[in-house]
């Protein structure tokens, strides 16, 4: 049961890399003045797409075992993980409404893990 925990780590972990990538490849393009499809085949768009469709897969696997009403909801720890970069990395605000849903979002996850 460990193997399939273990590949949903991975996948929300390999999701997480996927839309920092994603971010910044948009970021990118935005500062570069550039389209929406010279940001398609940038680089970090590519292998940020890839990291989403790895994902995809890592999370396949995770369901044989799991649950999807664990599953699903467990994934969403990406979402404080993702708020934390957000604020860390690209300088975005997280009000006292974002860290308000975080804290839940975070209680959420922990109870469904535990059950």
């Amino acid at each position: 049961m460990i193997l399939y925990w273990l590949a949903l780590a991975t996948a929300i972990c390999t999701s997480l890399g996927g839309q920092v990538l994603l971010k910044y490849g948009a970021s990118s393009s935005v500062a570069e003045g550039s389209g929406f499809f010279a940001q398609l085949f940038r680089l970090t768009t590519i292998v940020g797409l890839c990291l989403y469709g790895g994902s995809a897969l890592l999370y396949i696997m995770a369901l044989r075992r799991i649950p999807m009403s664990v599953a699903l909801p467990t994934s969403a720890a990406s979402y404080v993980v993702v708020a934390l970069i957000g604020y860390f990395v690209f300088s975005e605000p997280i009000t006292l409404q974002h860290a308000g849903a975080i804290l839940l979002i975070s209680v959420g996850v922990v109870l469904l893990a535990t059950a």
